[in-house]
């Protein structure tokens, strides 16, 4: 009985032993070297016997021991996710770029305009302009005043002051903003006035009786030489009206298509098509029309009807 019970204390003893070993050997596997090899020697045979018995223990050593690296391995997966979710944002940036640059060229292709792509880097309220960006391209560009700046959805002002690589863009919201422009079907001429609010511009027509509807479309008139604004260029749209038809203080009320407080990708107009060669015209002098005459029977008749009355 007592060679039994000293049999199974040793075996306990190795075992453990064993899963002591092991675990140290998980953590590191050079320091205990010598160790490891003197009891591989001594309760190898041992060791082999009871590896049935051991191996649990030794599974849940090595699943404690691995929480570690994997604790390890999920704040790495974290990292490389954030890091995966930035280059996921960059992509969708750089998709937008290159949508708003598409959609620029489109738009000054169609019109026949020469454009210098630029970003907004800044906004800015100068003493003379209420609402004004800064472009990053400037006369090292091609860039001087009096140049319309558009994206592909339609005006956004024009370049006041250039730099030799900035330039500050007044915007059609801007209170002291007046263009010329055209409205409805009719193409109506008329003004269009900022009042220093993004979303909403002032329309004054020339003609107050004439019919303009909400949803019509309001383009540029056009400047003398293209500059600023050439002709044709979509800048809103009728959104109300404020007064009567026909009263001097008749006004629409007009959106910019443009959203003026998100300006990213923009183009400057640093040429636009030139006007078709006109020829001047001489219409031809009109015929003469001879004026009627009496013909010999309307005149004997009257002369006899006069003799008639005479007698």
């Amino acid at each position: 009985m007592r060679e039994e019970t000293r049999a199974r204390a040793a075996l306990i003893a190795l075992l453990l032993a064993s899963v002591v070993l092991v675990t140290l050997d998980l953590r590191d596997g050079g320091a205990i070297g010598g160790v490891r090899g003197f009891v591989a020697a001594v309760v190898g045979p041992v060791e082999r016997a009871a590896g049935a018995v051991a191996s649990p223990f030794v599974s849940a050593s090595r699943t404690v021991l691995r929480f570690g690296d994997a604790a390890e391995r999920e704040a790495v997966l974290d990292t490389d996710l954030r890091e995966l979710a930035g280059a996921s944002e960059s992509l969708k940036l750089g998709e937008v770029e290159r949508r708003q640059v598409d959609e620029l060229l489109a738009s000054a292709g169609v019109a026949g305009y020469r454009v210098v792509p630029a970003r907004v880097v800044a906004y800015s309220s100068l003493q003379r302009f209420s609402s004004a960006v800064t472009l990053d391209v400037g006369s090292s560009s091609g860039l001087t005043t009096d140049m319309a700046v558009i994206t592909g959805q339609g005006l956004v002002g024009k370049v006041v002051s250039v730099g030799p690589n900035t330039a500050t863009v007044e915007l059609i919201s801007d209170a002291s903003m007046v263009i010329g422009v055209r409205a409805g079907e009719s193409q109506q001429a008329g003004s269009l006035a900022g009042t220093g609010s993004p979303t909403q511009a002032v329309l004054t027509l020339l003609d107050t009786t004439a019919a303009l509807r909400e949803g019509e479309s309001v383009t540029t008139f056009g400047s003398a030489g293209g500059k600023p604004y050439p002709p044709g260029v979509p800048v809103g749209r009728v959104v109300g009206f404020r007064g009567e038809i026909g009263q001097a203080d008749r006004v629409a009320l007009v959106q910019p298509l443009v959203g003026l407080t998100s300006l990213d990708i923009v183009g400057v107009v640093v040429e636009a098509p030139p006007s078709a060669p006109r020829t001047g015209l001489r219409p031809p002098a009109p015929s003469a029309v001879p004026s009627p005459t009496a013909s010999p029977t309307a005149s004997l008749t009257a002369s006899l009807t006069a003799s008639a009355g005479g007698q």
